[in-house]
């Protein structure tokens, strides 16, 4: 079999690896039944090693063969489609005709079964919970070939381990997903500016009850008094009547506009701290306090219009850095981790801030109350090997947690603190998987199961 470089979506770490697209449910079923170590992936865009080979050369089963939407229900919402199927080809499908994820991730280029994998989340969670939460079922093989229909009143406990699991219970064949309807495919958006952190996380407090999205960019490279400010994004979804007059006759339909792509990769130097330093400083400074419409896919998925756009880090690649603390001590973690990171000189200007609201039952859940700030850094070793374990320890002193999906360097020591069911999800694998078929780069790095 023929081996490749693969990567996720950050370009590192890159392993090689041998692709193989079961065509149909048989193929997969014999896939999982001849023993070999082996992960499944989706679209890519995990961002470090969660859908890469536990080893150089090991398999990769591809869904995106299996990709067909088998059902839906236009009275309740309820689709029934094959774990291949993107986000983008069911919002496709269905945002013409008034219905839309019931939470989205920042790209639509996932995959139901990378969605279920790693329980994705979106500004949304403080109202709407995970996309597990929004699941009603799923048919997975699991190591032996074996096919369990899983759903909250059927094999529960795999049901919940899988859901966030990072595909280390089996390969996810179809999902059964609840839709919502939207009465438009535009937001109503209130932005505000913040002038530090303390300020930030008061704002996204004091809104999270009026306001279905909210989202904040923080800017992390400032300092002292300024260190966290930024501009918050709230979002209720538009009435027609709330609409221009020129869009209230399709109030569905998504502005065409042109796309755009980084055709090569840029140079080492372009992304440094002072050029998104700069950056930085323009962005915040054009922020005003107003209200606008913004139609879903500039608000949901503003990345989205650029193909390729991680090319912008250059060959060496970059990491996604996303961590959790509760309310208790989010402020106080949150600033530390951007002092550690502005002191670092690593340069991020894609830096995130989202109010969570209560967990799910699923033992890897990675939220709950507090906030959670995603931000990305290129990949310079000498630099790294300094920032993390800072980084790691802040976590630790404070009741923090790292998301598998976006993970590409966090100690294995950490895990157990940061997810204490980890010991039940262990159980449920181990009984599913008793000839450790089912491996990940990431799964072995961080010592999982």
């Amino acid at each position: 079999m023929n081996t490749a470089p693969l990567s996720g979506w950050g370009r590192w770490p890159v392993i090689s690896a041998c692709k193989v697209a079961p065509k149909n449910e048989a193929e997969a079923i014999a896939l999982l039944s001849d023993g070999e170590k082996l992960i499944s992936r989706g679209l890519g865009r995990s961002y470090g090693d969660p859908a890469l080979p536990s080893a150089e050369g090991g398999r990769v089963v591809d869904s995106l063969a299996m990709s067909r939407m088998e059902s839906f229900d236009e009275s309740t919402g309820a689709l029934v489609a094959e774990g291949g199927v993107s986000l983008a080809e069911i919002i496709e499908a269905f945002l013409p005709r008034g219905w839309f994820l019931p939470t989205t991730p920042g790209t639509k280029f996932v995959t139901l079964g990378g969605a279920v994998a790693a329980d994705v989340h979106g500004k949304n969670h403080h109202v709407d919970g995970t996309f597990g939460t929004h699941v009603t079922f799923f048919d997975l093989v699991v190591p032996g070939g074996q096919v369990l229909r899983c759903s909250p009143e059927k094999n529960s406990e795999i049901f919940a381990a899988t859901i966030g699991g990072m595909g280390l219970t089996g390969h996810i064949l179809r999902v059964g997903l609840r839709l919502r309807r939207v009465p438009s495919a535009w937001c109503k958006v209130r932005y505000m500016k913040a002038g530090n952190l303390e300020a930030m996380v008061h704002l996204l407090s004091e809104h999270d009850a009026s306001y279905r999205h909210t989202v904040a960019w923080i800017d992390c490279l400032e300092s002292g008094e300024a260190l966290g400010r930024g501009i918050l994004m709230l979002g209720n979804e538009a009435a027609v009547d709330e609409l221009p007059p020129e869009h209230r006759e399709h109030p569905h339909a998504l502005p065409r506009r042109r796309k755009l792509s980084v055709p090569f990769d840029f140079p080492g130097w372009a992304l440094n701290s002072l050029t998104v330093k700069a950056f930085n400083a323009i962005y915040y400074g054009l922020g005003r306090d107003c209200e606008k419409l913004v139609d879903f896919e500039k608000f949901f998925y503003p990345l989205d219009a650029i193909s390729h756009w991680n090319r912008i880090y250059g060959k060496r690649g970059f990491i996604q850095y996303q961590v959790f603390f509760p309310d208790c001590s989010a402020v106080q973690g949150l600033r530390k981790t951007l002092d550690a990171i502005s002191r670092s000189g690593l340069s991020s200007f894609l830096a995130v801030l989202k109010r969570c609201g209560p967990a799910n039952t699923f033992p890897l859940s990675f939220l709950d109350t507090g906030f959670t700030l995603a931000l990305d850094m290129p990949v310079v070793p000498e630099k790294l090997d300094v920032l993390m374990p800072e980084l790691e320890r802040i976590l630790a002193e404070h009741n923090g947690r790292i998301y598998f999906a976006k993970d590409a360097c966090a100690a294995p020591d950490l895990i157990p603190k940061m997810y204490p069911r980890l010991d039940e999800f262990r159980k449920v694998q181990r009984a599913l998987d008793p000839r450790s078929v089912l491996r990940s780069h990431l799964s072995t790095r961080l010592g999982l199961i």
